[in-house]
């Protein structure tokens, strides 16, 4: 992430655009021979980009970061001292931490958040059961529509007395 792709308003909601991945793999399976190659977003054209709308909590961590340890040269948050990107098992590590200081005993030593990638799925569930439109929420966690919903259509529970009142009020007016 760098900093000229975080809209990072004083306040109010803010926006991250995301132009390419640098997916971490072993050197000899990249192009450029080095752990992490930069490529374009996955299952879209190499140019595109994705905006993702982030919530005034997370601009003011992202802007209390960049204040307290700076960018980059090349305008990246996080980096190692040296200056280059964190691996895999650095984030591992950190997890695992902050697992066990989030959680509780029990919830730690189940699958709960297991891994990072599990707060995406939670992410998605919880726009979904909060009423945010399917074509939405696909768009912020860039699937398409019908992948959105064949994957997390049994994510969405309790939603027929807001079906219900949505629908009252159209047929009022």
């Amino acid at each position: 992430m760098r900093r000229q792709n975080c809209g990072l308003p004083a306040e109010g909601w803010g926006l991250i655009v995301l132009e390419r991945a640098r997916p971490q793999a072993n050197k000899r399976w990249t192009d450029s021979r080095e752990t992490h190659d930069s490529r374009g977003l996955k299952h879209r054209a190499i140019d595109d980009t994705r905006e993702i709308p982030i919530p005034p909590r997370l601009v003011r961590i992202l802007r209390e970061h960049i204040e307290k340890h700076g960018v980059a040269g090349d305008g990246r948050l996080f980096r190692t001292s040296g200056g280059r990107p964190f691996s895999a098992s650095a984030y591992s590590g950190v997890w695992r931490i902050a697992r066990e200081i989030a959680l509780t005993p029990e919830q730690a030593a189940s699958p709960l958040a297991a891994r990072p990638y599990n707060l995406r799925h939670a992410a998605v569930s919880l726009w979904l059961n909060a009423g945010v439109p399917p074509t939405e929420v696909a768009q912020r966690a860039g699937h398409g529509v019908d992948v959105l919903l064949r994957v997390y259509a049994k994510c969405i529970e309790g939603q027929q007395d807001r079906a219900n009142r949505q629908i009252t009020k159209a047929l009022e007016v």
